[in-house]
């Protein structure tokens, strides 16, 4: 099992694919097993990509809290440090979109090419939905916020008309259904993590950012509303923002956006 010793804990990571270097950071409560066949697969056929269970989540330890934005950048860092890359391209996909987002405002100069998706700069440019206070809420009211947040247009008439949304929308309800009960140290790790997300702010940052720079989202994203990619895209020197008819799983809602963040990234 590839594991590597760093600040502290011991880092689980994957590394697959070839041609340029890729470091990829997954979203809130994402590990290598749960969203590798669907994410990873796509990075792995034109990158070599390695990508890491991050702290407290999956194969990775779950060290004692609280865990800070800074502690999953130089989790990044070291990662970087034990497969011998000086530098790569950085792909960030929600809360790894803010992971990514604290990396390359770290260490600038380590970030060849960056893509974000589906995610906040936070502070004044805008935060995420606080995904630590679903946890509150009854399960059926939970239930059917997450459907919305998910992409604003969801719900019995759009599914009716919108078929391809529809099996997207019942895959994500479904995710887990069946599975045993969580063990008390991935129930909390995933809580630490999400109180790691609320305090994520780059905002007056971002500007270090120097490498180019592509800013994805959805337009019907109530995760990670479009106007905060927007801030994002303009705090960045070199940014491009693209936004698709999508929610917060645009990648998946349409064909046109994984191609666009692969030739970018491949460029």
């Amino acid at each position: 099992m590839p594991v590597v010793a760093a600040n502290g804990i011991e880092l689980y990571y994957e590394r697959q694919g070839s041609g340029p270097r890729l470091l990829f950071f997954n979203g809130s409560g994402a590990t290598l097993r749960t969203s590798g066949a669907l994410l990873l697969k796509p990075f792995a056929a034109r990158f070599d990509v390695v990508a890491h269970d991050q702290r407290g989540l999956g194969q990775t330890s779950v060290p004692e809290g609280p865990y800070t934005m800074a502690d999953y950048a130089a989790d990044g860092a070291a990662l970087l440090d034990a497969v011998g890359w000086d530098t790569c391209r950085v792909f960030g996909v929600s809360f790894g979109g803010m992971v990514a987002q604290e990396f390359a405002v770290t260490y600038p100069s380590r970030v060849e090419r960056l893509a974000l998706a589906c995610t906040s700069p936070g502070g004044a440019g805008g935060s995420s939905y606080p995904l630590h206070e679903l946890a509150s809420m009854p399960a059926s009211e939970r239930s059917a916020l997450a459907m919305t947040l998910m992409d604003a247009r969801w719900g019995p008439s759009w599914f009716e008309t919108h078929p391809v949304d529809r099996a997207i929308g019942e895959g994500y309800a479904q995710r887990g259904a069946g599975s045993s009960p969580a063990s008390a140290d991935v129930v909390r790790g995933e809580r630490l993590q999400l109180e790691a997300r609320s305090h994520h702010d780059v905002w007056d940052r971002l500007a270090a950012i120097s490498c180019p720079t592509l800013v994805t989202g959805g337009r019907f994203d109530g995760i990670a509303p479009p106007e905060n990619s927007e801030a994002i895209a303009s705090r960045v020197p070199a940014a491009t923002l693209r936004l698709y008819d999508g929610g917060h799983l645009f990648m998946v809602q349409g064909p046109a956006a994984m191609p666009d963040i692969l030739e970018f990234l491949a460029a």
